[in-house]
């Protein structure tokens, strides 16, 4: 008798009822978030190609105590300081990935992983390509690494498009690993020369806030006020101040303990989540989406190699970077799809990924700061390439959107209504019996409505 053979292992199949419903709760967040930076972004253009003087005199405006090194304009304010509380919450999304998520487990790691990396590495080479032709500069390599999964879905809902939910966690775990490698990207090679005191005592204010956590010490008076003090001290040491941010969220506990319905990570997410996508990004996104964009413009962006790297890095090496390192990974590992799905799909879902907006225009802004002409068309490449990417993923995602819709409803059909979606309870004998007598009772009732009618019918042919 032959050996069985081994079972391939699942690859975007079906999600865990947990994990289904945390994924469920954090993009409708996201998707709210992504539509206000949408129109962030909308008005930051209009503004500034109505009103350009006006524009560029409020996002220049500095206020903050000069004593203290924090003498800032509005616009780094928004980007040094408002961003650090979308890296906060990002810090907490990647903890619960590790500790709870799809990234616990190495092997079912493995392949997001190598996605997220290829989709940093070939963006990064094919700008590095473009301007070694070109003679362009080097400086802007990473600015296409990025991806930005809140303006993701509000493509998403901007389109109507439905996506199961294995193909959205698996776009969720892509941006998580994506924004991991931005923070290590910006930290590295964004870092100016650095004050080691700040430093050091930003370093001991992270030691503190770690035994504070450690310790149970709980109020929002006690750490507020203690991460302010390390951001601002971080701001001052020379190393981007979001890091700070990160650092701050990677400490948090973020596994339930025994009577817990959520953990300490879980409950200020759920808090701080909408101060991040309801107001930090999309002011960043007004002051810094703010470009010129005319025909000459426009021109310039497809013509001068620096920004035609940035924009072919997001059409086109996004998507083959993911597409590419999801199918290698899938194919050596012997992961088999899902086979509700097609590779289609994943290629769909890696061209979405090639809208790269808030991370990269604050990369852009990080690389090219001596340059601010080169800066603001980097930061339209960014807006353009963007914006290529939705076009082309929606178009993809439209020609499956059918199958897509279908594959939603099957997940959250309730017949029985007890809050579980029946796909979850197929297995259950309990489930067969409640829903064989759903059926019954339908039927039975089926049955007294037809008695009814017929004994209707029958007295309107008696006599009168």
């Amino acid at each position: 008798m032959s050996a069985p053979r081994n079972r391939r292992a699942p690859f975007l199949g079906r999600l865990s009822l947990p994990e289904r419903n945390f994924v469920a709760e954090a993009l409708r967040a996201e998707t709210v978030g992504g539509v206000l930076l949408l129109a962030a972004a909308v008005a930051a253009l209009i503004w500034a190609n109505t009103l350009g003087a006006s524009y560029e005199a409020v996002r220049g405006f500095h206020l903050g105590p000069a004593a203290l090194g924090l003498d800032l304009s509005l616009q780094h304010w928004a980007a040094n300081g408002l961003l650090a509380v979308f890296f906060f919450v990002a810090g907490i999304e990647l903890k619960r990935e590790l500790v709870a998520g799809e990234l616990r487990d190495p092997k079912a790691a493995a392949l997001p992983v190598i996605a997220a990396i290829c989709g940093m590495a070939v963006p990064a080479l094919v700008y590095f390509a473009v301007n070694s032709i070109g003679g362009g500069s080097l400086q802007g390599w990473a600015v296409p690494t990025a991806t930005d999964i809140a303006f993701a879905l509000a493509v998403l809902a901007v389109i109507g498009t439905s996506l199961p939910a294995a193909l959205r966690a698996f776009l969720l775990t892509l941006a998580v690993v994506d924004d991991l490698f931005a923070i290590l990207i910006i930290a590295i090679f964004f870092t100016s020369k650095i004050n080691f005191l700040a430093l050091g005592l930003a370093v001991a204010g992270l030691v503190i806030f770690y035994l504070l956590l450690r310790k149970g010490v709980r109020g929002w008076y006690v750490y507020v006020p203690l991460a302010l003090v390390i951001w601002a001290l971080m701001e001052n040491s020379g190393v981007h101040a979001t890091i700070a941010g990160v650092a701050m969220g990677l400490m948090l506990r973020c596994t339930r303990r025994e009577g817990e319905k959520e953990s300490p990570g879980e409950h200020i997410e759920h808090l701080v989540r909408p101060l991040s996508a309801g107001l930090a990004v999309p002011l960043f996104a007004l002051f810094s989406a703010g470009v010129s964009i005319s025909g000459g413009a426009v021109h310039e962006v497809f013509t001068r190699p620096e920004t035609l790297g940035v924009v072919l890095g997001l059409v086109v090496g996004k998507a083959l970077g993911i597409f590419g390192g999801t199918w290698c990974t899938a194919r050596f590992t012997k992961a088999e799809l899902n086979p509700d799905l097609k590779w289609p799909d994943v290629f769909a879902v890696a061209s979405l990924a090639g809208i790269g907006f808030t991370v990269s225009l604050l990369i852009g802004e990080l690389a090219f700061s001596e340059d601010l002409v080169l800066a603001d068309e980097i930061k339209a490449a960014v807006l353009i390439g963007s914006l290529l990417a939705a076009v082309c993923a929606g178009t993809l995602l439209k020609v499956r959107n059918t199958k897509y819709k279908k594959l939603c409803e099957d997940e959250e059909r309730d017949e029985d209504q007890d809050g579980i979606p029946d796909i979850y309870e197929l297995d259950q004998p309990e489930y067969h019996l409640r829903m064989a007598a759903i059926h019954e009772a339908k039927a039975a009732e089926h049955r007294r409505l037809a008695e009814v009618a017929s004994d209707s019918h029958a007295g309107d042919d008696g006599p009168a």
